[in-house]
């Protein structure tokens, strides 16, 4: 970046935003799309639950290994076309590619067949989302050095982002309905083209239309190459320990940690809740209620909740705008115990729009206040900054805490005496599950408020670090 280019990354075009909301759409498609789908590797492909469950979790391992890796890669990349964009580019292409090959097994080639065949394409395909993925969350963390524009791209992409949860309950619509497929692997194996094309055409834009930070003041890049990787190995662990030594960052992932593990905690529950306490085990009758519930919780965050945050960060700070909208969504969590009405089911919907300030205001708010966090690491540690391997390590917290909350889940449905074999649920089970649907995700919310009252990087404190950085590497 030169003297004369610093100014200008304080204001984001809206071009540049749109493309890199499209990365975020794509970001959310993706993993959506892959849970609705892996439901159908038992229904359609006639795989075991426990095999299921393994092709599940297998890969979340080799994902764990290769976010931090690529976000090291990516921070020392050296490049005319940045350090962050040849990645983008070409790893949605991969991962579209990946997805759509993932998908295309045949019931008679056997359980055996298709188990080895998914675990292997499942790891290509996360290799490639993460070529993708990685770098994209890096580069939104040094597009504009502005405290309040950061905020800003943050709550469009987040908008963006939410067409994806609007869309992919609809999956299980589509792919199950006899009247579009023959078969429900016909629908799976058709609507992987469609997820993968779209993904593709969506994915390349921030590759090809998003701006990155100027190269020419970053310095002490490690060498890429297959001489330098053990040293390059040992200072990846060194890297990652001066990230887990930044305390306001490890506020930020354990507050991230508490509030998603929360609500993905209870995520499957409103299903349950709706199928077996508001309509009785009547599958006709629950319809497309849950698709509906889930459709207008992505619409309430993407075009009510994030413009909300969004204002409230710029007007109170982004630690004071997380907490008021953290507590907003404990009281949001209260209401489901009415909001659930076997005699209106329409009041389901009646506490959306304050649940929703809990994740709706999470990613927003913590994503920014990352790339703030950047800034401190750049000042503490110096060059290179460390835009991927931070983005790395939170996400690696928020894929994590979802690994977890799914064998927590279902440890709590077991304690709560629900039997999915039975046709209906006792009123007893149901009263507990529903307890546990408002009790979890309002008890780890309110931890994640105490761990983020003593987060201190204030607008205040940011320029001040700015202007240190600006001073040290000789911008105006």
């Amino acid at each position: 970046m030169t003297a004369q280019d610093a100014p200008r990354r304080k204001k984001i075009p809206f071009l540049q935003k749109a493309a890199f909301g499209s990365g975020h759409l794509v970001n959310n498609l993706l993993p959506g799309a892959l849970g609705v789908f892996q439901f159908f590797l038992l229904t359609a492909f006639g795989i075991n639950p426990f095999l299921a469950g393994l092709l599940g979790g297998l890969p979340r391992l080799f994902d764990a290994i290769t976010d931090p890796i690529m976000g090291y890669v990516s921070d020392n990349t050296q490049s005319k076309y940045g350090r962050r964009r040849p990645y983008i580019f070409m790893g949605a292409i991969l991962a579209g590619l990946m997805f759509i090959m993932l998908w295309q097994m045949n019931p008679e080639a056997g359980q055996l067949f298709n188990f080895w065949y998914f675990l292997l394409m499942s790891l290509l395909f996360i290799g490639a989302n993460t070529i993708f993925s990685t770098p994209l969350i890096a580069l939104g963390y040094e597009m504009t050095s502005d405290y309040k524009e950061r905020t800003r791209l943050m709550g469009f992409a987040q908008t963006v982002g939410q067409f994806a949860w609007m869309i992919v309950p609809w999956f299980w619509v589509i792919i199950a309905n006899p009247n579009l497929f023959d078969d429900q692997a016909e629908g799976v194996r058709t609507m992987a083209w469609v997820v993968g094309a779209a993904c593709i055409v969506l994915g390349i834009l921030p590759g090809l239309f998003c701006r990155e930070i100027g190269q020419e003041n970053i310095t002490n890049q490690a060498n890429l190459t297959l001489k330098d990787a053990v040293g390059n190995l040992k200072d990846l662990l060194r890297k990652m320990g001066e990230v887990f030594k930044n305390r306001p960052f490890v506020r930020l992932c354990g507050a991230t940690f508490l509030v998603f593990n929360g609500f993905q905690m209870v995520a499957s529950f409103s299903y349950f809740i709706i199928l077996f306490y508001l309509f009785n085990g009547d599958y006709e009758l629950t319809g497309n209620w849950p698709a509906w519930f889930s459709t207008v919780s992505a619409f309430m965050t993407a075009f009510v909740v994030i413009p909300i945050i969004t204002w409230m960060a710029n007007k109170v700070g982004k630690r004071n705008a997380f907490i008021y909208s953290t507590a907003i969504s404990v009281v949001g969590y209260i209401l489901k115990w009415w909001g659930f009405n076997p005699d209106n089911p329409w009041l389901m919907f009646m506490p959306i729009p304050l649940m929703a300030f809990g994740i709706g205001g999470l990613f927003v708010l913590m994503m920014s206040m990352t790339a703030d966090v950047c800034d401190l690491d750049e000042l503490e540690n110096g060059m290179p900054r460390k835009e991927g391997t931070f983005g790395a390590i939170y996400w690696w917290m928020v894929k994590l805490g979802q690994g977890l909350a799914l064998v927590m889940s279902g440890a709590v449905l077991a304690l709560v005496g629900f039997d999915q074999n039975a046709a209906t649920q006792t009123a007893e089970t149901m009263t507990n599950l529903r307890i546990a649907d408002i009790v979890i995700p309002a008890l780890t919310a309110s931890i994640a408020i105490w761990v983020m009252w003593g987060y201190d990087l204030t607008e205040e404190k940011t320029e001040e670090i700015q202007r240190e950085l600006v001073a040290r590497r000789g911008e105006i």
